[in-house]
């Protein structure tokens, strides 16, 4: 298979059929191929975060043919680090031009670009990882799975954790009955670190010579560009038309592990129990505590997930069960000291801690309790590969697709997709009063008691960015 059409076909016809995808507990290995194979991608996105993806999946053999990012600074720069790659400062170029040259894509964009650019690549049968959160709004995360399903490409999110052996474990530790009946999961987060809780600003600047202002855009609302990083490079995450804010940046990781263990999708109800509230609907909320409720589902009982950021912590008779050391960076906290993160799942006979973003590092408690605790038997694959979280993240997803890694991302859209859909329902409690219960109805993905609220389920693309 020495002919390069012949290779991008035979992997085409043996990844098409899907990448290893998990159904609960188990993996079923769906790839074939050779390891001998290499691949070709095409990068979307490749400032910040979009950089080092580009340059990890390069790390795993992949040749980088194409880059694109709407910012000409950003773009020359990472030119220099693959001088053979065509650059585009718009996707839908880059797609049409190159076509058969490229096997993946990697979208390292803002929130309110991965769908169309994702669902897009998917549909030319092209294996995508997608920066977390998978998208912006709830359909669109929905529209992610079935597409993905239906093109039976291999798909990866980048909450890279998922990756990491030690979250694995948790969950093991967690379904094992450890730490007995779980009925409640409290995650809260340091963010946000960029600036939300403010209005649109007024007035207009010129666009810099070297940004595509439309194509930072996309498909949402056109508006004019402001100087000073208002949205572009990084402060988007804020505002309500590109970003997911503090809850859609991190719930993607920091819930990931409690998640996985006891199958959070789907809620039933959301209510924003803290809500600072939207700023002239343009950004979110400065703090907001979330309660989200799960009904019992497959031996599990009915179990509440109360999400906090911008500060907000649980009930100090949650937290003075945590370790010294924590509740030590938790005084500094109140004293106007750095922020924490932390995850706690409650459970009849004791707690299971992490104060690390990705869940791969914990804690049971108390910790005299569980000295001597042996680990259960082990239901999940690790990952053979040593390296760095994000390395081990794009080692999976290269390694399913040529079929070399047999149990397949674990990440994959139809895992991540659901993840996403369960925190993106939050949003929508941000967009009400708090206090106010909100009934989710989640085949239909629907708000049955205030229906005034389903228009902020999905949104309508701007012309030219539908997918």
């Amino acid at each position: 298979m020495s002919n390069k059409n012949s290779r991008r076909a035979f992997i085409k016809t043996t990844a098409a059929v899907g990448a290893g995808y998990w159904v609960g507990t188990q993996a079923i290995p769906k790839v074939q191929g050779s390891a001998l194979q290499s691949l070709a991608a095409a990068c979307v996105g490749v400032g910040g975060k979009g950089s080092s993806d580009c340059s990890h999946i390069s790390e795993m053999g992949v040749k980088i043919v194409g880059l694109c990012d709407v910012d000409k600074r950003t773009l020359t720069k990472k030119g220099r680090e693959f001088k053979d790659a065509a650059q585009f400062q718009d996707f839908r170029e880059m797609y049409a031009a190159l076509g058969e040259k490229f096997d993946l894509v990697t979208v390292s964009t803002p929130d309110h670009t991965h769908a169309t650019a994702a669902i897009r690549a998917m549909k030319m049968k092209k294996h995508v990882y997608c920066q977390k959160p998978l998208t912006w709004s709830i359909g669109e995360a929905r529209k992610m799975r079935e597409v993905a399903k239906e093109m039976g490409v291999v798909t990866q999110m980048g909450n890279q954790g998922t990756s990491e052996n030690g979250l694995r474990e948790a969950v093991e530790v967690i379904r094992s009955g450890a730490i007995g009946t779980v009925k409640e999961v409290h995650v809260w987060t340091n963010r946000p670190i960029w600036p939300q809780g403010t209005g649109r600003p007024a007035g207009e600047d010129k666009v810099p010579d070297e940004l595509n202002w439309d194509a930072w855009i996309g498909p949402a609302a056109m508006r004019p560009y402001k100087d000073g990083r208002v949205y572009h490079d990084f402060n988007w995450r804020g505002w309500l038309d590109f970003g997911t804010g503090a809850l859609g940046d991190m719930a993607c990781h920091t819930t990931n592990m409690p998640v996985m263990a006891l199958k959070l999708w789907d809620p039933v109800a959301v209510t924003a129990v803290k809500n600072s509230g939207l700023v002239e609907n343009e950004t979110y909320p400065s703090n907001s505590t979330l309660k989200f409720e799960f009904a019992a589902r497959d031996g599990l009982v009915a179990t509440d997930f109360y999400w906090y950021d911008g500060g907000n912590l649980p009930d100090d008779k949650l937290l003075n069960q945590l370790p010294k050391s924590f509740l030590e960076k938790v005084a500094k906290q109140r004293a106007g000291g750095n922020k924490t993160s932390g995850a706690l799942v409650v459970g009849s006979d004791g707690l299971l801690f992490s104060e690390n973003d990705y869940g791969a590092q914990y804690q049971l408690l108390p910790e005299a309790k569980y000295a001597s605790y042996k680990l259960p038997d082990q239901t999940l694959p690790r990952i053979p590969f040593k390296g760095g979280t994000d390395e081990r993240q794009k080692w999976e997803f290269v390694n399913s697709i040529t079929g070399e890694y047999k149990p397949g991302t674990m990440s994959n859209f139809d895992y991540a997709g659901r993840l996403t859909e369960t925190m993106l329902v939050g949003i929508l409690a941000l967009r009400s009063k708090e206090g106010q219960r909100l009934e989710w109805n989640a085949k239909e993905l629907k708000c049955t008691n205030v229906p005034e609220l389903n228009k902020f389920v999905t949104r309508e693309y701007r012309s030219g960015w539908e997918y």
